[in-house]
């Protein structure tokens, strides 16, 4: 590990997003942390999916499942029970950047996930590997959220680690932990619709911008004792823009 995060938001397909806020990591004194749900919804699910495999193997970064890396892989275990969940959840976007050739209309689900299967062994595996969570110092960073009403929040069911929402969010925070998450994009968090902002309470902070919904995409910097950089990337008429919130030392 070296001496600091970088922790990257939702990123759902926005590759151009994800490479203009990359511009402001330092791979030299920080390591990258992926909270999750790379894929699905934007248009270049399969390069975001190839740049963090490629990251995470150099050493160079972790990267966190989230509740769309799971229905992606649901989708390839059962294709014609999932296919249906899985593209109202925005998994035709993936499929047609994974298998751009392929006619999605007239192609059967299992089909499809053969196709996959054979094109991607590696990023299905990388995909099948991720961590449920991260704990760094006084940090524990998730994608969703953890059951805070256990005594050992590790008890969490696993589900739970991607998919959990209000109860965690309401939820008192008594693990000593800060916890940084994803999945709930802060709009909700806010209850203002066009706030994409962080979301800070009760040592949690949600990260989840909504970049495919033209929301931001946070990238948050941190060291052992606190936050020490924040940036984040918007598009003003299909550009990615970069926004300093505090600027790294």
């Amino acid at each position: 590990m070296r001496q600091q995060l970088f922790v990257v938001g939702d990123i759902h397909g926005e590759y151009d997003m994800l490479v203009k806020l990359l511009e402001q990591w330092d791979k030299k004194t920080q390591t990258l942390l992926f909270v999750g749900d790379l894929a699905d919804r934007g248009l270049n699910s399969k390069a975001c999916i190839e740049l963090v495999y490629r990251l995470v193997a150099a050493g160079d970064a972790i990267c966190l499942t989230g509740n769309h890396e799971q229905l992606f892989l649901q989708f390839l275990e059962q294709p014609d029970t999932f296919y249906g969940n899985y593209l109202i959840n925005g998994g035709a976007s993936t499929i047609s950047s994974l298998l751009p050739d392929l006619r999605q209309s007239t192609a059967q689900p299992t089909e499809i996930a053969e196709k996959i299967k054979d094109q991607y062994p590696d990023l299905i595996a990388f995909i099948s590997s991720m961590p449920l969570y991260f704990e760094w110092h006084h940090y524990l960073f998730v994608h969703a959220g953890v059951d805070l009403s256990l005594p050992d929040w590790k008890e969490t069911p696993t589900k739970d680690f991607y998919w959990i929402r209000e109860p965690f969010h309401r939820g008192i925070n008594q693990t000593g932990k800060v916890i940084v998450f994803g999945h709930t994009p802060t709009p909700g968090l806010h209850n203002a619709d066009y706030n994409y902002d962080i979301w800070e309470s009760d040592n949690k902070i949600g990260i989840d911008g909504g970049a495919v919904f033209g929301g931001i995409l946070h990238g948050l910097v941190f060291d052992q004792n606190t936050l020490v950089a924040h940036y984040g990337v918007q598009k003003k008429n299909d550009v990615p823009e970069c926004i300093t919130y505090i600027e790294g030392t």
